[in-house]
């Protein structure tokens, strides 16, 4: 009984949790590349150099204040479904996740050698990412991760050689 109930859970949540390590190695890197050419713009050079500059308890505070401007992203979604209107509340929903990743992100690469002096934030952070870096490999070292990898890569291949002219016809 225990070995078909584990054989379930693996079914159901295996996949889902590849899925959000795919999507996470995915966005977060296109979303910083997108950040990253945003910060070259003067104005946010500019923002970015200030805010590199503050002390730790004021840069903790600017990385934790935008989780609060996701908020009325989220009452919006509400309001659209309680209106019945579903597909707005999923597209407000995922428009705010995607652009609170993306400053979240940027911030933490602009502030974490300053969070970096509070010890309780090191000491954290250390954990999470341990945490985080388990869970990768565990997932990453799945026959199913590999086989999607490998699969992924030939179509890279096959799509490289079709774009090159070099693909066999």
């Amino acid at each position: 009984m225990k070995r078909h109930l584990k054989r379930i859970l693996e079914l159901i949540f295996v996949p889902l949790a590849a899925a959000i390590v795919f999507i996470e190695d995915v966005l977060l890197h296109y979303l910083g590349v997108a950040m990253a050419a945003f910060g070259r713009w003067p104005p946010v050079a500019r923002f970015e150099g200030w805010l590199a500059g503050l002390p730790p308890w004021a840069a903790l505070v600017a990385f934790v204040a935008p989780s609060t401007l996701v908020l009325p992203v989220k009452l919006a979604a509400v309001w659209f479904a309680l209106q019945g209107k579903f597909i707005l509340a999923a597209a407000a929903i995922g428009i705010g996740k995607i652009v609170a990743t993306a400053l979240v992100a940027r911030l933490y690469k602009v502030l974490r050698p300053t969070l970096l002096r509070l010890s309780w934030y090191l000491r954290a952070e250390t954990r999470l990412f341990a945490w985080r870096d388990g869970l990768y490999a565990f997932v990453r070292a799945l026959p199913a991760w590999q086989r999607a990898t490998a699969l992924l890569r030939q179509a890279r291949i096959w799509l490289a050689e079709l774009v090159s002219g070099t693909a066999p016809r």
